[in-house]
């Protein structure tokens, strides 16, 4: 789900213009917290000679916030969207400043403290990340599957897949050039916003830094809004869907790698591992099992991320565009045709030996392998033809033009 133009705040014309920063805090019922961390922005701002706003993104609270917030000095600005991306994008939006530093209106973070974000934003970086983990993390702030299992696995997994050094993915005290945010489209309306934003500033190769933060207990009396399952599973499936090469392709290599050598390694004969142990025609069997679950993988691979590529929610591929651009689906079902002929061959030769036995017992095993690689050849050829047809079908542009 996405915010629509006509859902974003507009900009009140009787503000100034700009200014240099903007602190957000999206909101949802927060009236024990909010007046405290605005108090504590302001008193930054003024602290530091800077000058900027605060602007609070509500979400449809119905405890007061607004007001409170309203009679402290900031701005505030309605977000019909539910959801913490929702509430943050519509901010953005709405915010006057060249930099921008948004931080949950709990009172879990120090608005007092953020001159290291604003430095590293003058310096010129693009996205400056607070890292609990090097700041500190008071006792009860965290709860400790957050703090020893949840936040460590998905950002590490957010390391691994988008190649950035970010230590904790999932702060929510960070600070950003809002025309460099701007331009990544971000559409996530849930918790995941927060993956969103560093994953397409790391695929679009913007300015990235971390500076230590410190997490306290929130001062909220009510439960927290992040749903621990829920929501983890949001920040996992983003990590994945905006990662074809792990999602599929590298799983599938190493299934096509290791099922290719099965095959090359039993089709001319059994294997004898030990005087116990002897590889046979089953192990060639399982071996074309994982070929055939190889090659669709790595189709799926690739037939995502061209469709990402032209959709536009990841960035083309620079690093193998000629290889990519040459799977054409002419090519690939010449490929196919190749392997279904071979495959027909092998399967005719095998009934042909059958019907030289009047259809009796098969005793010679080279008939069963020579089976199992045909079909296994015959399989692939419908995959790959099938996967060339899809990548056809989502490369079709609907023409919204009319005909005068």
């Amino acid at each position: 789900m996405s915010m629509t133009v006509t859902e974003r705040p507009a900009r009140d014309s009787a503000e100034p213009e700009s200014v240099e920063l903007t602190i957000i805090m999206p909101c949802l019922n927060e009236a024990e917290t909010i007046e405290s961390c605005i108090t504590k922005a302001y008193k930054f701002l003024r602290g530091n000679g800077v000058e900027g706003e605060v602007l609070v993104a509500d979400n449809g609270s119905i405890d007061g916030s607004q007001e409170i917030a309203r009679r402290s000095g900031a701005r505030v600005v309605d977000i019909p969207v539910r959801g913490y991306g929702a509430a943050l994008i519509g901010g953005i939006e709405a915010a006057r400043g060249q930099y921008i530093i948004m931080g949950d209106a709990d009172d879990s973070y120090d608005f007092l403290e953020l001159q290291p974000f604003l430095q590293r934003l003058r310096a010129g970086d693009e996205l400056v990340m607070g890292n609990r983990f090097k700041g500190g993390i008071r006792p009860g702030a965290m709860p400790s599957l957050h703090r020893y299992i949840g936040n460590p696995v998905l950002s590490f997994l957010g390391r691994l897949f988008y190649y950035t050094s970010i230590g904790d993915f999932h702060c929510g005290l960070r600070g950003f050039s809002r025309e460099a945010i701007l331009k990544l489209g971000l559409v996530s309306v849930g918790m995941e916003f927060a993956s969103e934003m560093i994953v397409k500033a790391s695929l679009n190769q913007l300015r990235i830094s971390e500076v230590p933060t410190s997490l306290s207990p929130d001062g909220r009396s009510h439960a927290p809004h992040l749903k621990t399952w829920h929501d983890g599973w949001r920040h996992l499936r983003f990590l994945l869907l905006h990662s074809p090469k792990w999602l599929f392709f590298y799983p599938g290599i190493a299934l096509l790698s290791l099922g290719l050598l099965g095959i090359v390694t039993l089709m001319p004969g059994p294997l004898r591992l030990t005087s116990n142990t002897v590889l046979d025609y089953h192990t060639l069997l399982a071996a074309s099992f994982a070929v055939l679950a190889g090659v669709q993988l790595v189709s799926f691979a690739i037939v995502a991320r061209r469709y990402a590529a032209a959709e536009g929610f990841l960035p083309r591929i620079y690093r193998y565009p000629s290889v990519i651009e040459a799977l054409t689906l002419e090519r690939v079902l010449q490929v196919s045709a190749v392997m279904l002929t071979l495959g027909v061959f092998g399967l005719v030769w095998a009934f042909w030996y059958w019907a030289r036995r009047d259809f009796g017992e098969i005793i010679y095993p080279g008939v069963i392998r020579i089976m199992i690689v045909s079909l296994t050849s015959i399989v692939v050829a419908i995959q790959l033809s099938a996967s060339a047809f899809l990548a056809s079908v989502f490369s079709i542009r609907r023409n919204t033009s009319r005909l005068g």
